[in-house]
């Protein structure tokens, strides 16, 4: 499996961005997918995950301003990330649950991209 993620960048606080990640490669199936921020000196942390039947959690700092969503014909997630705040500041990492062709249950981690939110 490999994993592609855009849409990072800098921008002022109270702004949006939409970050994307693609999902690519032999597989037999692709469960929950999400997105995890790890800012500097911190742990990673999850900020929303979507699950193949279009089930969404979001972390609790998140809620009411970020907006997980799937494309499951594209293998595709998105992450539409609004009212962004200075603490939002932090490299974004995607993660994908999936079952290879012998069944056995992976999870498989992008290379993250950054995100800087402005004062």
């Amino acid at each position: 499996v490999q994993l592609q993620a855009s849409g990072g960048g800098l921008v002022q606080a109270g702004g949006s961005l939409r970050l994307s990640c693609a999902a690519s490669g032999s597989f037999y199936s692709i469960n929950d997918m999400g997105w995890y921020r790890q800012a500097p000196g911190e742990r990673r942390e999850l900020v929303a995950v979507i699950t193949g039947g279009g089930t969404t959690n979001y972390d609790n700092s998140v809620k009411g301003r970020f907006t997980i969503s799937r494309d499951n014909a594209k293998n595709t997630i998105y992450l539409q990330m609004n009212s962004l705040k200075v603490e939002d500041t932090a490299v974004y990492y995607c993660n994908v649950q999936y079952r290879t062709r012998m069944l056995n249950l992976e999870t498989y981690w992008g290379q993250g991209t950054q995100v800087t939110v402005s004062s």
